[in-house]
């Protein structure tokens, strides 16, 4: 007979609401404690996923409860993934780790005395399609890989009371493909420059922050990775990798909702990419908490670690200081 484990999710927001409807679906998990700063948010969840809405220290009193789920603003992960570790539950916290390094590393430091197990959010690496690209990188189909280009938009500007709590572009919005770097790449980046500017919403530039990006990565044996991104894309959600490698090209390509095409005298007509990232990545996190699940069962599983956590965030600082400092950084 399976053993349900029991989760206490923290953050009933939009993130909060994809991990709690996968939890509530799937055979070997159940949802016990929905934790919200916002009451109303909180109980609607739980109400829909069969939970009840506790606070912190309710739900890590819960013997039920094996694991906690983080998905509440990023200035609350380090005291979550630091309390849960405490309480002996495992956790599985959204990126990133920490706006700061030294919280970062004290947490982890925490997460070792506990022995628990602690995986980040780093959802893309169990995309479907990106998996394959790894895959084929790891088979040599590519050759020895030469150099990666990342491409990531939004369709739209996230507001400017998010932009200030958020950390910036470069923890918020590229670690995501920072980490995708370091694991394709297998090789971690040495060197990190950076460019930026609020070409897009003026408040963006305001709050400190950009909305448009390049960074290069190098690593030691020179092999390169440039990262695009851009906080608005007229055509839509904007995700696609490419490897080139000495033996040739493997390509990542936008996923539509459909592949049906039109043809007639104007040309060619294909449906437009997935609107953003709960569409285009929904199969994603069901695949992480799939593998979440085999960890806390024992069995061997590919998760991110909270080592790949730290080491995004000092590519995210580095971009940062060298974006502020118009030099490459040196790691």
């Amino acid at each position: 007979m399976n053993v349900k484990h029991g989760f206490a999710l923290f953050g009933a927001g939009r993130i909060g609401q994809i991990h709690a409807r996968n939890l509530a679906a799937h055979a070997d998990a159940r949802l016990l404690h929905v934790v919200d700063v916002a009451a109303d948010a909180a109980g609607q969840l739980a109400a829909t996923c069969g939970a009840r809405v506790s606070d912190t220290a309710a739900a890590l009193a819960d013997p039920a409860v094996h694991a906690i789920l983080v998905a509440s603003s990023t200035d609350t992960h380090a005291a979550l993934i630091r309390a849960g570790a405490q309480a002996g539950k495992a956790i599985f916290c959204e990126k990133p780790l920490d706006l700061d390094i030294a919280g970062a590393q004290a947490s982890l430091a925490v997460v070792a005395q506990a022995g628990v197990l602690l995986a980040l959010g780093f959802n893309r690496r169990f995309d479907p399609a990106f998996r394959r690209l790894y895959r084929e990188i790891a088979a040599g189909r590519a050759g020895k890989v030469e150099v990666i280009s990342i491409t990531s938009r939004d369709p739209t500007p996230p507001p400017p009371a998010y932009v200030a709590r958020s950390g910036g572009l470069f923890r918020d919005m590229m670690i995501h493909d920072l980490d995708m770097a370091r694991w394709l790449l297998a090789e971690e980046p040495a060197t990190v420059f950076a460019r930026g500017s609020a070409l897009i919403d003026p408040a963006i530039g305001d709050a400190g922050d950009v909305d448009t990006a390049v960074v290069v990565l190098e690593t030691a044996s020179g092999r390169l990775c440039q990262i695009t991104n851009s906080r608005r894309c007229a055509y839509g959600y904007d995700q696609r990798i490419e490897v080139f490698g000495a033996k040739g090209l493997l390509r990542a390509d936008n996923v539509p909702a459909t592949t049906v095409e039109s043809a007639g005298a104007e040309g060619f007509t294909r449906e437009p990419a997935l609107p953003f990232f709960l569409e285009r990545y929904a199969a994603a996190y069901r695949n992480e908490l799939d593998e979440f699940l085999k960890a806390l069962r024992g069995a061997p599983a590919q998760l991110a670690s909270g080592e790949d956590g730290r080491r995004a965030l000092l590519l995210a600082n580095a971009a940062q200081e060298s974006l502020d400092s118009g030099v490459p950084i040196r790691l």
